[in-house]
């Protein structure tokens, strides 16, 4: 029988699973916060939702609580003073354990359908989640609402999608019949059984808790399995939000709301080492530096772990036919977020004897100082820079630029700027270093934050295989080239396929090489360090589930 939640939003799968299919622009949830789409007083319901969680306990009631845990401090100069349920993990895991025959007995229509319920109403709050993500991560209010409601959304959603393509392959029976010759033919009955593989642990970020989190959480839960969600300790409430509506959906729907729970712990403890060790964890979903990806890779043996970690991202200019515009898609794409994202570009190769354009030869130094005024022009008006800007989420990003001071020449420093209305708000510019051939080996390491390096290269050959040589090494997800041949342009896909890293062309106009979008873009390949797997594709989902057959003779 057809669960009434897989009924209610049947139309809506149906499209997600047609968008991945056809890999077009395709978006389930309205990414501008319009009163026409999320109504006229959204705004002021949302943010009054936000700032009345703040100062207090946070209202989530869950089993095995033993106290409370939470220093949230926002990037824009202000305790948050939320507490959370702090949960012992043997209680909780034992009552996650007693929760989950029911979940598993329900079956993939369900599964999915009490998934896209909670998107549904994660939609609804959109704006209550922006304000928890801005000042929780230090993205600017419109990025917040944009990347931590409804495209993180649509990230769960294109994983819901995934996960029930993978499963309606699975037929539920089947009639086996075997011919015998002269004899009776063999006959059999068959079933076969979708069965979810554990707990699936999703460790969450501090600068995209939404956005990096949904993914796991949805193809987990929407292929049965229960899910125990760590957030990071400097952003816990949106993913304490996403929790308490998660148990909302799921005990209205007449399922135990510990199918979902919230881990919430102090910065430094132990917790996140103790919970990827359980044996009774078998999925982990993870987002953050090489050393914790790496650590999970070897020790949670017992669990299939999907990492999306740190890398090189990188641009290599050969040519262009419109300089300016490449200039200033380069200068949005370092100032965005402060290069606070996993795609944010970082090296940019440059052959040391310059570039050709459709104005002339173009000196490296020129180009490099082009690019520099194009980030100056963005955070010129401080008023304005900050909503590109937003500020920055901790004090490791501070040190990275201060080291990455050491390397090469300052082209444009980074510098401090004050928020209109967040006095206290930790804002930086980007800073953009200019390092010869021979220092070039100093960059091969992520500096995440605001901080770029122009890195002058023998020649197109040396820049195209440094950028190849860096993805194998230390990974990357993203690859920019920037060209009129063809020839090189051909070049630099071989080595992005080679490196196993994504490749924007000539990008000028209105989409940078820090975007991917839901239901086209295939975010990670897992085919370098900075990702074990492609978290936008079949194999993301398959994995979390198995099928078991019983068979009898007719």
């Amino acid at each position: 029988m057809s669960h009434p939640l897989f009924e209610r939003h049947q139309e809506l799968l149906q499209q997600a699973s047609e968008a991945i299919e056809q890999r077009g622009y395709w978006s389930a949830y309205t990414e501008m916060p319009s009163p026409k789409a999320y109504g006229e007083t959204a705004n002021d319901d949302g943010k009054a939702a936000y700032e009345a969680r703040l100062e207090k306990p946070f209202g989530l009631t869950q089993v095995a609580t033993v106290g409370q845990v939470g220093n949230e401090m926002s990037p824009y100069g202000f305790k948050l003073g939320v507490s959370y349920p702090k949960a012992d993990l043997d209680q909780l895991f034992a009552a996650v354990k007693a929760a989950s025959p029911a979940w598993r007995k329900a079956g993939p229509e369900a599964w999915v359908g009490v998934s896209m319920e909670i998107l549904q109403r994660l939609n609804r709050r959109s704006v209550e989640i922006a304000y928890a993500v801005m000042h929780t991560t230090g993205q600017a209010f419109m990025m917040s609402f944009q990347a931590g409601g409804p495209h993180a959304q649509d990230r769960g959603l294109e994983a819901v999608a995934y996960a029930w393509q993978a499963m309606r392959k699975i037929p539920a029976h089947a009639f086996w019949e075997k011919p015998q010759g002269k004899n009776p033919p063999l006959k059999m009955e068959k079933h076969y059984s979708i069965v979810p593989r554990g707990i699936g642990l999703v460790v969450g970020c501090c600068t995209f808790p939404t956005w990096n989190s949904y993914p796991g959480l949805f193809a987990s839960l929407a292929t049965g399995n229960a899910v125990v969600i760590k957030p990071h300790p400097g952003a816990i409430l949106p993913l304490a939000i996403t929790v308490q509506v998660a148990r909302e959906v799921l005990a209205e729907a007449g399922f135990d709301p510990n199918i979902v729970t919230l881990a919430a712990h102090e910065q430094d403890d132990d917790t996140a080492t103790q919970l990827a060790l359980r044996p009774e964890v078998r999925l982990i979903d993870f987002t953050g530096s090489s050393k914790n990806g790496d650590w999970l890779e070897q020790h949670a043996r017992q669990a299939q772990v999907f990492t999306e970690k740190a890398g090189v991202n990188q641009i290599i200019i050969d040519s262009t036919d419109d300089f300016q515009g490449m200039v200033r898609n380069i200068a949005f794409s370092l100032t965005l977020y402060s290069g606070q994202m996993c795609t944010a570009p970082q090296n940019i190769y440059i052959p040391k004897d310059g570039i050709a354009t459709a104005e002339g030869h173009v000196s490296f130094d020129q180009v490099v100082a082009a690019i520099g005024e194009s980030i100056a022009r963005l955070t010129g008006d401080p008023a304005k820079a900050v909503e590109l800007l937003g500020a920055i989420q901790n004090t490791g990003v501070l040190a990275r630029i201060d080291a990455a001071r050491a390397i090469g020449t300052v082209v444009i420093d980074s510098k401090p700027l004050q928020h209109p209305l967040f006095p206290a708000a930790c804002i930086r510019t980007p800073l953009l270093m200019k390092v010869a051939e021979a220092e070039q080996g100093k960059v091969m390491q992520e500096f995440f934050g605001p901080v770029s390096f122009a890195v002058a290269c023998a020649d197109m050959t040396h820049c195209i295989a440094l950028a190849e040589q860096a993805a194998r090494t230390h990974g990357a997800l993203t690859l920019s080239v920037y060209s009129s041949n063809s020839a090189v342009i051909a070049a630099a896909r071989d080595a992005a396929e080679e490196a196993g890293v994504a490749l924007s062309i000539n990008l000028t106009g209105g989409v940078f090489v820090n975007q991917s979008a839901a239901f086209s873009d295939f975010h990670g390949t897992g085919a370098n360090p900075a990702a074990n797997a492609c978290l936008s594709d079949t194999a993301f989902v398959a994995g979390r589930f198995r099928v078991v057959q019983t068979r009898a003779h007719v």
